[in-house]
């Protein structure tokens, strides 16, 4: 599917409303379908033509996905007339980019209280172990996480949390640890047990919820870090994928050696890299045979991001990209296309320099 979708497809009413069975990006009432591409800067395609994200995103004024932050949305957040209303009661603007992910652990529960402004029972998370369900991920920007903390009622009806219970996995396999969600702050968005247990949204609609009778839960069971202030895009993920010049050894090393914590893991990222004939190399995304490299974790990556963009230049973007198990983390990009740089199969040395 690459036509865009209107609102009136997926309706906001009963809560959560409906969700599109895909990823989308959404701006002024309209959606587009969005799918995983290992090919793209930003591993993942939009609408008609299959822009790149990043791309698309640049082309409204708006930051890539590496200046964005994961939210989880297991409510009515994924739903695309929620969008437009935060966009015509709270302020949103610019493109929602909303990526579809598999829960493991966590379940959408039925909350104790109900919402003052219509009556209906609304969603909170809960820890399920042996539960798996569909929900969302929302790549939000800052100014669109401060309308989310304005929505929830952040510090009173839920809390902003890094949930580390469970799994949370996009479609292009890249898993969200430390997810960013709101989870409840008081009894009324605390599950509501009913004979004991925690009611599931995928097992009662909205009708039926507004029925159930029980008492609140004394905890959601979620393992959480509470978000004190503003959270950035660079706080996730703490880990960088080198394969040039910052790789142990090499020449850069001693640039981002002290923001290093352990010790480098050797790793391997999809995609294609080629000799500038400048000293150092360009990684362009592709499938096929793995980039070699090392996997560095680092101890604050808000203190060591800038320093190393700084390094990297113009000629490189910072992404978050997915390494075949999984892990998300930071890699140096080439933002032009190689023409007919030598191609390096083998990986970058000190002998190509």
């Amino acid at each position: 599917m690459t036509q865009p979708f209107t609102d009136d497809s997926h309706p906001a009413e009963p809560y959560p409303g409906a969700r599109p069975g895909h990823c989308f990006a959404h701006l002024d009432g309209a959606g587009w379908p969005v799918t995983p591409d290992p090919t793209a800067v930003s591993g993942w395609r939009v609408g008609p033509g299959g822009s790149d994200l990043d791309d698309w995103l640049a082309g409204h004024g708006e930051p890539p996905l590496a200046g964005r932050m994961p939210v989880l949305a297991y409510g009515s957040n994924a739903n695309p007339a929620k969008v437009t209303w935060l966009r015509e009661e709270l302020g949103l603007t610019g493109p929602a980019v909303v990526l579809r992910a598999r829960c493991e652990g966590l379940a959408a529960v039925w909350a104790a209280g109900l919402r003052k402004t219509d009556g209906q029972r609304p969603a909170t998370l809960a820890a399920a172990p042996g539960v798996e369900e569909e929900h969302a991920v929302w790549f939000a920007t800052a100014e669109q996480l401060r309308v989310l903390d304005r929505c929830e009622g952040r510090g009173l009806r839920y809390q902003l949390v890094r949930v580390r219970t469970g799994r949370v996995t996009l479609f292009n396999g890249a898993v969200v640890d430390s997810v960013l969600a709101y989870t409840g702050a008081g009894w009324r968005r605390m599950p509501l047990l009913v004979n004991g247990r925690p009611v599931r949204c995928a097992d009662v609609d909205q009708r039926g919820a507004h029925r159930l009778a029980g008492r609140p839960a004394d905890t959601d069971g979620l393992d959480v870090t509470p978000v004190h202030g503003d959270p950035t895009p660079d706080d996730w993920p703490d880990r960088l994928f080198a394969y040039g010049t910052l790789q142990p050894g090499l020449a850069a090393w001693p640039l981002v050696e002290p923001f290093v914590i352990g010790d480098p893991e050797p790793a391997a990222l999809p995609g294609a890299l080629h000799d500038t004939g400048l000293g150092y190399p360009a990684l362009r995304p592709a499938g096929g045979p793995a980039v070699p490299g090392h996997l560095l974790r680092l101890a604050n990556p808000e203190d060591a991001l800038p320093v190393l963009d700084e390094y990297e230049g113009d000629e490189y973007a910072r992404v978050r990209v997915a390494l075949p198990d999984g892990q998300v983390c930071w890699t140096y990009v080439w933002r032009s296309e190689v023409g007919d740089m030598p191609r390096l199969d083998g990986g970058w040395v000190e002998d190509h320099r």
